[in-house]
């Protein structure tokens, strides 16, 4: 046999050997039902591995994300909060509440109005300061602190809570009350205050002896001055609405 021969018959022999899975296929095609049946698994199996091993190898698709300010500890409500009250967690962008604060100076220093989670991220709205006075009390809202004469009246508050400021000042006769007998009558100065928070007695710095609890209400500007200005001047309660 010449060596042509010898080439020609082994390229037959390659050719005979690719035909073959193919020839295998058109006949299990043509073959029974659960030899189909086998085949299809077979390649929904072999579909399933490769779309496996490229989500494997893929790019992160989480690269959208975003930092996000959470607490490391429970807080109470008007507690200060410290840098080491903080922690920087990144988060899934879509998941980021509106108004989230990114990092700890945003926070260190300022006053939680409310209790806090671990864990629970930070927003302008948790903690005390301009956003949250002009959400409760209006676009011209003010934050006025006061101490009411009952301490325990402090007990029943709580952010949200809206209450009537009410002062007990001279000349405010009571009714039925002798002109001439000292009496005095109660007012209220400002009606439908909302509490931003309230500040326990034993976190507050200074102030008189025996001071109970400061409580921070937002009110219309003109209102929260006129209250300033009563608390100075005399003893401030509030009624609850």
């Amino acid at each position: 046999m010449g060596d042509d021969d010898r080439r020609g018959g082994g390229r037959r022999e390659r050719a005979a050997l690719a035909a073959r899975p193919w020839r295998r296929f058109l006949a299990v095609l043509r073959g029974p039902g659960w030899a189909r049946v086998a085949l299809a698994r077979r390649v929904g199996a072999g579909a399933l591995a490769t779309v496996a091993v490229v989500l494997a190898v893929a790019p992160d698709g989480s690269a959208d994300q975003a930092p996000v300010l959470v607490t490391v500890r429970d807080l109470a409500p008007g507690s200060a909060i410290r840098a080491e009250d903080l922690a920087v967690r990144t988060w899934p962008s879509a998941l980021v509440p509106a108004g989230a604060l990114r990092a700890p100076p945003d926070a260190q220093g300022r006053v939680a109005a409310g209790a806090v989670r671990a864990g629970e991220p930070l927003t302008d709205l948790r903690l005390v300061g301009v956003e949250l006075t002009v959400r409760a009390g209006g676009p011209d809202a003010a934050a006025v602190p006061l101490r009411p004469a009952d301490p325990a009246v402090a007990a029943l508050l709580a952010p949200g809570t809206v209450v009537d400021v009410v002062t007990l000042g001279p000349g405010d006769a009571a009714p039925g009350a002798d002109a001439g007998d000292g009496g005095s009558g109660a007012r209220v100065i400002a009606g439908r205050a909302t509490v931003l928070t309230v500040l326990p007695a034993q976190t507050q710095g200074v102030g008189r002896s025996g001071a109970g609890p400061l409580v921070l209400v937002a009110l219309p500007r003109d209102a929260a001055t006129d209250v300033a200005a009563a608390s100075l001047a005399g003893e401030i309660a509030v009624t609850l609405r």
